[in-house]
């Protein structure tokens, strides 16, 4: 038997008026996927346990079959095992987004305009925070380029500290001053913060990025700090050899971290527009090289979510299922025995714009036991009609060892 699991982060939304009280799962065009859910067991699955924030890392974790009570330790350690960087038992990581300000003088005064600096590409990140080390980096301090907007601070011999800390897409549009690092040792943080700040409106690519009409790179950001992870493997889990397929690094270094051999696709940004038919052909590619399971993740319905555009969404889930599950369906009579879970991570409402802890739709199909499901159809009110499941640890569970 082979296993893939297509991950469309944040695909779930709620109910929109403009589209007819639909859901963009509902509302989007994808007849791949209404294909297979004739065919399948749709259901619904909580991801987020409660007491845990709403976010990839936990939910991630959740949906590949560990339980986040047991086994989270935060967001930015993983990221730090996708990119190589070696994390100390008493280290703390950190997130550091490159992000876009309001200009006001002061700044805590500021609003956060793009949380994403529009989206900025990674060679150019990749030259700030090379910067940013350089004038910033220190004993305690290090700075780590990742992809786009997305980068590490590590704070060696940090753990342990009392800091309260905010994803920056959860305040588009907001001031900032009630958002800022608290705690006690909060300090440090906001002093790099103001001082990336100066340094960044002074490069040239500030300049540049401005008159090409982009959202320039004017602070960084700190959020998702945790210590250094300790997973079981995935085949000590569930005694399957796979691969992980994603361009974020927080996705890739949960993967690494669970055995499972990170695949690198040409074009794949992490970000709204990127190589759907690329991601699934190396998917196909490594389930058809000898591995029993690929976790494909795919971050556009996130992105878009969180940029609050409804055509953007629409389009990405659009995507994922011509590019991603079409290519599934087309080469579905290669496999004797492929069972296929396709589901988000959470739900990413365009009207909040961030994250949220609701249940989220699974479709499971197996080619060697298709369900009698003439009606069915694959959305956010169809999965909580059906199989549910309360723990999100359990779905991988059932999808692998159980029977339909």
């Amino acid at each position: 038997m082979k296993y893939l699991v297509i991950l469309g982060d944040g695909m779930a939304d709620y109910i929109i008026p403009e589209l007819g009280d639909k859901t963009p799962l509902q509302y989007a065009h994808t007849p791949y996927i209404d294909l297979l859910a004739q065919k399948a067991v749709i259901g619904q699955v909580n991801t987020i346990p409660p007491g845990f924030p709403p976010g990839s890392d936990v939910a991630n974790l959740s949906v590949m079959g560990y339980d986040p009570s047991r086994y989270y330790t935060g967001r930015s350690p993983l990221e730090a095992v996708s990119m190589g960087v070696e994390m100390g038992d008493e280290d703390l990581a950190l997130r550091c987004n490159l992000v876009c300000l309001s200009a006001e003088s002061e700044y805590s005064e500021r609003k956060m305009l793009d949380y994403s600096a529009g989206e900025i590409d990674t060679r150019d990140s990749a030259v700030l925070l090379q910067l940013l080390e350089k004038e910033l980096g220190s004993a305690s301090f290090h700075f780590y380029p990742g992809i786009s907007y997305r980068h590490l601070l590590l704070w060696k011999n940090g753990l342990g500290r009392e800091i309260i800390l905010t994803p920056p897409h959860d305040i588009s549009g907001r001031p900032i001053k009630d958002y800022l690092p608290q705690g006690r040792d909060s300090a440090p943080l906001l002093e790099i913060m103001r001082k990336s700040s100066l340094i960044l409106q002074q490069h040239p690519l500030y300049r540049v990025r401005q008159e090409a009409g982009h959202n320039p790179a004017n602070s960084v950001w700190f959020w998702g700090e945790g210590s250094k992870p300790s997973l079981p493997s995935f085949q000590e889990k569930f005694g399957l050899c796979g691969s992980v397929v994603a361009a974020v690094d927080l996705v890739k270094g949960l993967g690494i971290s669970a055995g499972l051999r990170a695949v690198t696709v040409e074009g794949a940004t992490g970000g709204i527009h990127t190589n759907f038919a690329g991601k699934a052909r190396a998917a196909l590619n490594e389930l058809k090289q000898g591995q029993d399971f690929v976790y494909l993740h795919i971050e556009s319905p996130d992105e878009a979510g969180h940029q609050g555009s409804l055509e953007k969404k629409l389009w990405s889930i659009e995507q994922l299922d011509k590019e991603v599950v079409g290519l599934v369906i087309k080469e579905m009579e290669e496999f004797d025995e492929l069972r296929v879970l396709i589901l988000p991570d959470h739900p990413t409402p365009l009207s909040i714009q961030t994250h949220s802890s609701e249940p989220v739709p699974f479709l499971l199909f197996d080619n060697n036991q298709p369900q009698v499901n003439p009606g069915g159809v694959y959305n956010e009110i169809a999965g909580s009609q059906g199989m549910v499941f309360e723990k999100g640890q359990e779905l991988m569970e059932f999808f692998i060892r159980g029977k339909l």
